[in-house]
């Protein structure tokens, strides 16, 4: 899952229908699947929207 999420965070474009059918594979249900793809693009959309914004990190969050 975690492998999957990467992969679609860093090269989306890469995705194919592999990816998908490794998943299953190990036991996640197509709305697995989907819940995977939707959380992983929210975050994706949320991170981009607030540095598009220039939004400042909140301060307990730790600095890389």
């Amino acid at each position: 899952m975690l492998t999957y999420a990467v992969k679609l965070t860093q090269a989306p474009g890469e995705m194919t229908a592999a990816d998908v059918e490794a998943l299953r594979a190990v036991g996640f249900s197509d709305r697995d699947v989907l819940d995977i793809v939707e959380v992983t693009a929210y975050y994706a959309y949320a991170n981009r929207i607030a540095d598009g914004l220039g939004v400042d990190p909140e301060g307990w969050l730790p600095e890389d």
